[in-house]
């Protein structure tokens, strides 16, 4: 059983997705097409019923939050945790590891494709690695020094778990891309 506190991280974590992604609510978003944005709510709420998962596995303990937390409160807690997330992203993009694998994937996408527009493809690519670190950030990271066992994901359903956190947050990053994309 999850704590409160454990459950307004998840709910803080629903609203700081879409500042993730959008630098704003979903609904905010302009798009020409709503059956994308239907696809990404399934994917985001798949990724953080995995994530609830990881959360229990890991026993999360964090600190108690004292009094009322409303939907205003969670909203301004989720911007600070996605700009947060973006900008160590943003940081980890830059490094030439980063850079590296990022050309890695580029090659190997050329060598399979026919016509491809390169600057289209480096710009998706540059994107979904720094959309990949985000949630990684947002969600993983900052419930390491909250978990009592943080080697459990290195147990079998750890494993599993993990595997699906990221299958799950690799399809969310793609289809916030195709509502991006979609903008222009």
């Amino acid at each position: 059983m999850l704590s409160k506190e454990s459950k307004i991280r998840v709910l803080e974590n629903f609203y700081a997705l879409d500042y993730v992604f959008f630098g704003e609510p979903l609904r905010e978003v302009a798009s020409c097409c709503p059956l994308i944005k239907e696809d990404y709510l399934s994917v985001k709420g798949a990724l953080l019923s995995v994530f609830i998962e990881m959360l229990k596995l890991v026993e999360h303990t964090p600190d108690e939050i004292e009094g009322n937390v409303n939907t205003s409160y969670l909203r301004e807690m989720a911007r600070e945790s996605a700009a947060s997330a973006r900008q160590a992203a943003h940081k980890v993009v830059m490094t030439e590891k980063a850079r590296n694998d990022i050309k890695m994937e580029l090659r190997q996408t050329i060598e399979e494709g026919t016509e491809i527009d390169i600057p289209r493809l480096v710009e998706e690519r540059i994107r979904e690695k720094a959309f990949s670190l985000a949630v990684d950030n947002l969600l993983v990271a900052r419930i390491l020094p909250e978990s009592l066992d943080m080697n459990a994901l290195n147990q079998f359903e750890g494993k599993i778990i993990e595997d699906s956190y990221k299958i799950l947050r690799d399809n969310l990053s793609e289809t916030a891309n195709l509502i991006l994309d979609s903008d222009e």
